[in-house]
């Protein structure tokens, strides 16, 4: 059932979750901590309150809260069906605010901030709605769900008219797809692989991971002894069996003689994929890497900042899984606008979970079933369960399809609140 609801409140919370010992660590981020820039949004009449957030590793999470403050104010006194029926158009002024656009443009702290607002819009839209997100966005007509998105610079390869067209030439098989809402949607654990586990605990969580359900895992790879990372995967090949599917994640710190070195050697055990070989800026490096290595695949995309640096990795052929993250990029919407972008190119979209799934598997549900993306699997982490509301549901190694109203952005306790 449809609230009337108006943006009658803005507040951001600064929210900082220490890590057990090696938890979340890899060759660059050798001791994080998981941090989430907060925006929440209150009905004017106190009854609803939206929740959104972008990821962050430490300190500079302060800096993303600042910036949500700043961008953030048009959106007083707003009614959410407003914002939402121009959502496209309000987020490209958001992102070009001329007085903090010159702080990107469309990256870094700015763009996280917008990230926060952005996911906290969506989830006060489908709580007033009554419905969880993915519901939402199911029910809207192809030509509403693309006034949700800033398309601009991608006129060349995506227009308007295009988004449309591919989004209704996907509805008469939808009903094909509806299954996966029952049996859920398969994950893959990326915890049982960080940088900073010995062996023994490597071998262990993966072995209990399987015991739960799991087939598919990531092994953080990156080490300065480069021996060390070609033991371990060899290790992880053998845990899982030739059946079982495994990543390796270098986490940006190869230099590309390195990349092709180790993703030569890597290649031996059949990963699925390679994951951020290189620095993720440099686009050529991904194209001689992606050329090289082939038929080994890379997957990429948790820092690549916005849809205009994607388009450029996906036409120049530089990856080949698109790692789009709906708190790296500028939210919901732009995160709809690459999936659409990797669609029309065939490319699979398996995302990058900053949010430890919880906005993402409402996400790859309307991936699936109304663009036809493959129902490949979405990343698992579950360091953060203890401190969401609704945490996301994983059995037998699958996501459960999420039944609360709203984005599952919600955090739990006193964290929850508008006020």
């Amino acid at each position: 059932m449809m609230a009337a609801c108006s943006i009658g409140r803005i507040s951001t919370f600064d929210a900082r979750y220490p890590l057990p010992p090696g938890a979340g660590s890899d060759a660059v981020h050798t001791d994080p901590e998981y941090c989430l820039a907060v925006t929440r949004l209150g009905s004017e009449d106190g009854g609803i309150c939206g929740t959104g957030f972008a990821l962050t590793l430490g300190a500079g999470n302060r800096l993303v809260c600042e910036a949500i403050e700043l961008l953030a104010k048009p959106l007083l006194s707003r009614p959410i069906e407003d914002l939402m029926a121009e959502f496209g158009h309000v987020t490209r002024l958001m992102a070009d605010d001329p007085m903090m656009r010159w702080l990107g443009p469309h990256k870094g702290v700015v763009h996280l901030a917008l990230a926060s607002i952005t996911n906290a819009c969506f989830d006060l839209w489908a709580k007033s709605r009554g419905v969880p997100l993915w519901r939402l966005l199911l029910d809207l007509s192809p030509e509403d769900t693309v006034r949700l998105l800033d398309l601009s610079y991608l006129d060349e390869v995506l227009t308007e008219r295009e988004a449309v067209e591919l989004l209704r030439r996907e509805m008469s098989t939808r009903a094909d797809r509806e299954g996966m809402l029952r049996t859920g949607y398969r994950g893959y654990d990326t915890s049982v692989g960080w940088m900073a586990y010995d062996d023994a605990r490597v071998r262990d969580l993966t072995k209990r991971a399987m015991d739960k359900g799991f087939s598919a895992f990531k092994l953080k790879v990156g080490s300065i002894d480069q021996s060390r990372d070609l033991r371990r995967a060899a290790m992880l090949r053998e845990c899982v069996g030739d059946k079982g599917t495994i990543m390796f994640d270098a986490n940006q710190q190869w230099t590309l003689p390195v990349a092709r070195k180790m993703c030569g050697e890597l290649a031996k055990l059949k990963p699925l994929w390679i994951e951020e070989p290189t620095h993720p800026d440099d686009l050529m490096a991904h194209v001689a890497l992606a050329r090289e290595i082939a038929p080994g695949k890379i997957a990429t995309g948790e820092h690549i900042p916005n849809r205009v640096v994607f388009k450029n990795f996906i036409e120049a052929g530089a990856m080949h899984y698109v790692q789009a993250d709906c708190t790296r990029l500028a939210g919901v919407g732009e995160f709809l606008a690459v999936s659409l972008l990797a669609r029309k190119f065939n490319l699979p979209i398996v995302p990058h979970v900053g949010d430890m799934g919880q906005i993402h598997q409402h996400l790859v549900i309307f991936n699936h079933v109304a663009m036809g993306h493959e129902a490949l699997f979405l990343e698992h982490i579950p360091h953060l369960r203890p401190h969401f509301a609704f945490p996301a549901q994983v059995e037998g190694g699958y996501y459960r399809t999420p039944l609360e109203p709203g984005a599952s952005c919600d955090l739990s306790g006193s964290e929850r609140s508008c006020a």
